[in-house]
């Protein structure tokens, strides 16, 4: 799916593994190293977050733009316009909880963040901020979380909110 990329760099962590793919050269504008910036926070959600501690849980991260996004925004969800991060599931929650059971290793998807949405949004300050809320959100989609019904954003935004302070604290 993300053939033009730059860089490909595996992540190893103990619980989650991430392949962090960086298709748009702003981005070490503001994150010298994308891959050891991911890596120390994938590092901390795992020392910290115990649910997963003896399965491999493994996604692809791609570091992409408006252009790029777009696209896959209009081709897999049939919405030509950008947004700041699109993340597509490998399985739906019924089938991850099953799996969780009883597989060692789960891929659990792909998470794409817009360089030029974060840029806009916030200041250059609060870029890394930023983009640790978008890519945290896309990883609780990929694991089975939605938005769609009050009750289900509220439970959403709590999971992404104790992610976003282990990777911060």
């Amino acid at each position: 799916m993300f053939q033009r990329s730059l860089e490909l760099i595996k992540i190893k962590a103990l619980m989650i593994k991430v392949n962090v793919i960086t298709n748009n050269l702003n981005w070490f504008n503001y994150i010298k190293n994308p891959n050891n910036y991911i890596d120390k926070k994938i590092k901390k959600l795992n020392s910290k977050n115990k649910n997963y501690s003896k399965k491999k849980l493994f996604f692809t991260l791609l570091l992409s733009d408006s252009i790029e996004i777009k696209k896959l925004n209009l081709k897999f969800r049939k919405k030509n316009k950008t947004t700041d991060v699109l993340s597509f599931p490998f399985q739906k929650k019924k089938e991850f909880n099953k799996k969780i059971k009883v597989e060692e290793e789960i891929y659990l998807g792909d998470i794409i963040v817009n360089f030029n949405k974060i840029k806009n949004n916030k200041s250059e300050k609060f870029f890394k901020l930023e983009f640790d809320r978008i890519w945290v959100h896309g990883l609780v989609h990929l694991l089975g979380y939605d938005h769609k019904k009050n009750k289900e954003f509220k439970i959403m935004k709590k999971i992404e909110e104790k992610y976003f302070n282990l990777i911060n604290g």
